[in-house]
This record gives structure tokens, sequence and C-alpha cells, in this order.
């Protein structure tokens, strides 16, 4: 049960500040055509967030980012991804009865991914955190803490998801939606150069 709570507590304290990985979730809930065209990107995320806590738990991403090309490489492709997702938010409009120029479901795995996998930062703050706290239990008590990090990523995906679809019908207009989409985009922008920051 302490396994299982410290796993909970944990990963609800990584996932729950405003990153560009849940910016991104909310804003397809929102702005796709309904709640099923929106599940590519909160499955791709939970999918993604699941691997990195895998990895984090048996260590495997500590050997990955000991290599300091493999780490220079990571943050100028999600720099780059970054910058590019920035500019297709800022440029689609919410989805509403006249319109449904939303991202297609390529582009939702593809920029999912991105800022799952590609976020240099994400990454350390999982490796560092479950990683470590990870190594306080051994065998089944190992294995709940994980189940436990895993149930509340998935859940805050979809939980995120439906909340930016609820936000749409209050939204009938897609005047809010589309200022949250602009901000959505400039915070994206904002990130891209604080990783540029990083390097200088």
């Amino acid at each position: 049960m302490e396994a299982f709570l410290h796993g909970i507590i944990l990963a609800f304290g990584l996932i729950l500040p405003l990153g560009v990985q849940n910016v991104f979730v909310f804003s397809q809930g929102a702005t796709q055509p309904n709640l099923l065209r929106a599940l590519p990107a909160s499955v791709t995320a939970a999918i993604c967030d699941t691997i990195l806590i895998l990895l984090a738990v048996f260590g495997l991403s500590l050997i990955v980012l000991q290599f300091e090309w493999l780490r220079i490489t990571l943050m100028t492709v999600g720099i780059l991804f970054l910058l590019y997702m920035g500019y297709a938010i800022w440029r689609s409009k919410p989805a509403t009865a006249h319109n449904s120029d939303a991202l297609p479901i390529k582009k939702q795995i593809l920029f999912a991914l991105s800022v799952s996998l590609l976020n240099p930062h994400a990454i350390l703050d999982t490796i560092g955190v479950i990683g470590t706290s990870a190594l306080k239990y051994s065998g089944t008590e190992q294995m709940i803490f994980t189940i436990a990090c895993v149930i509340i990523s998935w859940l805050w995906f979809f939980g995120l998801t439906i909340t930016g679809a609820s936000f749409k019908k209050l939204d009938s207009s897609g005047k809010l939606m589309t200022i949250f989409t602009k901000c959505s985009a400039i915070f994206i922008w904002a990130t891209a150069c604080y990783l540029v920051s990083g390097f200088l």
C-alpha cells in the first residue's frame, strides 16, 4: 500500500505542472470535432509516459543519457519539433459546426511523440525522480510502485482530453478556444527557446 500511494503522489507531482505535453493533449480535446478524434494524442502521450517510467525504474535510460552526443541530438530534434508544432497549432482553428480544421491523426501522434519523448527536461525529471524513488523498493513492491505511476499517467491524459472537450462545449463560438490555441503555440515556442538557452 505504501508503494502504491507513493507512486500515485509522485506521478501526480510530476505530471500536474503545466507543460507542453499537457497543453497539447488538452488542446486536442478542445479542437477536435469529437472526443474519439482526440484520443490518438492522449493514448500516444500515455504510452510514451509508460515507456519512460519503465525505463526510469529499470535504469536503462540512465545509460543512454551518459552519451553527450545523444543528449545534444535529442535536444536539437526536440527544439525543431517544438518550433514546428507551435507553428501548426498557431495556424489551426477550433473545430466547429462550420469548420473541421483540426490536426489529423498522424500529426496528432507525431506531435504527441515529440512532446513526450523529445523533451530532455521531462526525460531527466522522470529518471531523476521516479527512477531514484523506485530504488527504495524491490520485487513486488517496485512493481506496485511502477503500476501506480502508470495508472495515474493514463488517467491524467484521458482526463485532460475530456476536460478539453468539455471546454469546447462551453465555448460554442470558438473565440475562447482560438485565444487558448494562440497561447498554447506561444507557450510551446517559449519552451523551445528555453531549451535553446540550455545550449548557450
